[in-house]
């Protein structure tokens, strides 16, 4: 056998670890959501059940592995060789697609990514095949594609989407009316019955999703229940709800915990068993290929063999569930994934991910209108009485600090569930990301997560994740198309070129994550900070002086490439500004959650913070308007400032620095004694800069200097005036908000 094969298998085994760490990474999300935002039980015990359901279904999952084999493609069509080379692009595209979509946190699909890809480059290889033989046409494709399988999957992800969303609205909605969010009462009479439905809903998706083909079930057994299976579920609800009844008043555990938490094994348990094959599937069936073709010892043998189906080895299974566990308890971008689902989930407000667009603002007015018109024809005292039910706990309560309760994460468990099994039980593909996603989208809905301030953030939130999943399917059949292509036409050197092109990719993919991980650093850390406020405060102070000291450093480096005419180091510090600004734009939108988390010696004082990050964004954009200016200016080629100009700029540049150099030492000592020398060097510089603009105009009434340079000129004294000026506003509302807590 050619040894181009042995480095095909290598590649495949390679991209095998990194398809299971991307995969995991995106449907983590699938099953750890409710119990995470709920938070059912601390983290690392979630991991705990997760895990032990993957590494259950994990090596439990051989039955699954015919669909990477023959389900979309004809084998017996195609030739060891190009049987290779397609799984290769399969593989190839699975990776680099879902790793982009975990850089960006969106979840999606490993079902359709896997499909899709399939497609794509079985129809690149089936092309190639038939333009190099005359008696085949592309009317000949059929004969190598089983096309009827992408059209089934996209009409199921279009049902789904529509029937999970609209589930989990009407069952959260009808929940919420019985329990309401005050339900410890009602719960303690209903709760066991409640629990016992949840249960009886898990062990019917983990029997005839989970372990329906893994042998845990004896086939005898599976069969009794399938044909009994009205009295198997009433025996299974009845057994469940004594023993919940047991644990809740006997024991006094919370039960709602114990549900969410089964859920989450039955869920991680059906992920590995039945997705396992969206990871390693087209790896193993390479191998097996290979393996096959070796026997023969002919590498243009048609590779029928594939449609009979084949056990995977156990190690394989054994080593996958171990990748898979340790992606879950170490991957950076499983918990990127996992916030965005969060985050529009969540029922408190804040920062939102998402922007607004037209037509989320017209779904909202639709929304708005519609609500009018109930307004209008319900009677108001039914209105108040709804109200009632969907009245929010509130600190005072004893509300906990979680994004949704466990209600909601029972019934997002719950319904997902059950969606799933009678899909599965009734034959119909579809994707357990949209189905948990779409009941949690609902849910929340229902739950009225989504109130006036974040309602329009939160569909461009769904629709934005939508339409990935639909792209999902366009890209990767277009990546796995085109490096079918390549692997085809350009044989070996492809081969190494695609592998080196998607190692780059990867460790870019991690360079971006890293960076827009460390964007949200400072917010994280205070939207975790506990309640004493002490750590809250010196977050704020520290956020503060380290913006001032980007601010001067940037202003520093853009005179300087003005100077130089460094079109570089300009493009730059245009990105530094513009970051330095969106981030000080942030924290206005984030002012009212940190004031809620000071102490109350810092209450009466809270107004002063306001300022202070009113002030600051105000500091970032005049820098904006200095260092875009001056990037255009030389990045369009227009003549430099004169020597004049120069020296001016120069001497204001000094000032600019011996002021800041102040207002830094403050800051940083929080000792503002000394900020009447600032205030006086201000004005020393105002009067320096009104100097500069009278002379610049009798230069430009002398024709000395030219109109672009004038307007760039004129632009950064002005700007820089602005600057400091906020920036000594901001140092006044920094020096109250600090010394004058408590009085």
């Amino acid at each position: 056998m050619d040894s181009i094969y042995f480095l095909i298998v290598g590649i495949l085994m390679a991209l095998a670890v990194s398809g299971l760490v991307v995969g995991v990474a995106n449907d983590a999300v699938n099953f750890m959501n409710s119990a995470i935002g709920s938070k059912a039980a601390p983290k690392y015990v979630i991991l705990i059940i997760a895990s032990l359901g993957i590494m259950i279904g994990a090596l439990t999952s051989s039955g699954m592995m015919e669909v990477a084999r023959s389900g979309v493609f004809y084998p017996a069509a195609f030739s060891f060789q190009e049987i290779m080379m397609l799984f290769l692009a399969v593989m190839f595209a699975n990776v680099i697609l879902l790793d982009l979509f975990n850089t960006f946190g969106l979840p999606t699909s490993t079902t359709v990514s896997l499909v899709f890809g399939l497609l794509g480059a079985a129809i690149a290889v089936a092309t190639i095949k038939i333009s190099g033989d005359d008696s085949l046409t592309l009317n000949d494709l059929s004969k190598f594609i089983n096309s009827g399988k992408a059209m089934v999957i996209i009409s199921a992800i279009l049902v789904s989407v529509v029937v999970a969303f609209i589930t989990g609205a009407i069952v959260m909605y009808t929940t919420r009316m019985i329990f309401t969010f005050r339900y410890h009462k009602i719960f303690s009479k209903l709760g066991a019955f409640w629990c016992g439905i949840a249960f009886t809903a898990i062990a019917y998706f983990a029997i005839f999703k989970g372990m329906k083909s893994s042998g845990i079930i004896s086939p005898e057994l599976m069969s009794y229940i399938s044909n009994n299976l009205g009295q198997s579920l009433l025996l299974i609800w009845a057994t469940c709800s004594a023993l919940m009844a047991i644990l809740q008043h006997l024991f006094k555990i919370n039960i709602l915990k114990i549900t969410i938490l089964a859920g989450t094994f039955s869920l991680s348990l059906a992920f590995a068993g039945n997705d396992l094959v969206n990871f390693i599937g087209v790896p193993i069936a390479g191998y097996d290929s290979f393996r096959i073709a070796s026997e023969v010892g002919d590498p243009n043998m048609l590779m029928g063999a594939l449609n009979n189906p084949i056990k995977a080895n156990s190690w394989f299974l054994a080593i996958a569930g171990i990748v898979m566990v340790l992606t879950l308890w170490f991957s950076k971008k499983a918990e990127s994934v996992t916030e965005t689902e969060i985050n529009l989930a969540k029922k408190d407000e804040g920062t939102e991910r998402f922007g607004s667009t037209l037509f989320s603002r017209s779904v909202v007015r639709l929304a708005l209108s519609i609500n009018k018109k109930y307004e209008k024809v319900v009677p108001k005292k039914i209105q108040d009485s709804i109200e009632r039910r969907f009245e929010p706990m509130s600190d005072v309560d004893g509300a906990d600090h979680v994004h949704f309760d466990l209600i909601r994460a029972t019934v997002n468990l719950t319904l997902a569930s059950i969606l799933i099994a009678i899909a599965t039980s009734l034959k119909l593909p579809l994707s357990t990301t949209y189905v948990t996603f779409m009941v949690a989208m609902g849910s929340s809905l229902s739950d009225r997560a989504w109130g006036r301030e974040s309602a329009v953030y939160r569909v461009t939130g769904v629709l934005t994740v939508i339409s990935g999943w639909f792209l999902t399917a366009v890209i990767a059949f277009i990546i796995a198309y085109v490096i079918g292509l390549a692997l085809m036409y350009g044989g070996t050197i492809a081969i190494i070129a695609i592998a080196i092109l998607c190692v780059y990719l990867f460790i870019q993919s991690s360079i971006i994550h890293k960076k827009r991980e460390a964007k949200s650093t400072s917010h994280n850390k205070r939207m975790n900070a506990n309640q004493e406020g002490g750590d809250i405060v010196a977050i704020c102070n520290a956020e503060v002086t380290e913006t001032m000291v980007a601010a001067i450093r940037i202003y520093k480096e853009t005179l300087d490439g003005v100077f130089t005419e460094d079109r570089k180091a300009l493009k730059a510090l245009v990105k530094e500004a513009n970051e330095l600004y969106y981030a000080a734009r942030e924290r206005k939108y984030e002012v009212l959650s940190t004031i809620k988390q000071l102490e109350e010696s810092y209450v009466d004082t809270g107004h002063f913070y306001v300022q202070v990050v009113d002030y600051m964004s105000e500091v970032t954009k005049a820098l904006v308007h200095i260092t875009r200016p001056a990037f255009d200016h030389i990045d369009n080629n227009h003549e430099g400032l004169n020597k004049d100009q120069v020296d001016d700029l120069i001497r204001i540049n000094d000032q600019v620095s011996i002021i800041y150099d102040k207002i830094n030492v403050m800051l940083q000592s929080q000792n503002f004694d000394n900020i009447e020398a600032v205030l006086q060097l201000k004005d020393g510089l105002f009067e320096l800069i009104a100097d500069a603009i009278k002379v610049q105009l009798r230069r430009i009434k002398t024709k000395t200097t030219s109109t672009k340079s004038s307007i760039l000129y004129l632009n950064i004294l002005n700007e820089t005036k602005t600057m400091v000026l906020q920036s000594r506003n901001l140092l006044k509302s920094q020096k109250y908000f600090l010394e004058k807590r408590g009085e």
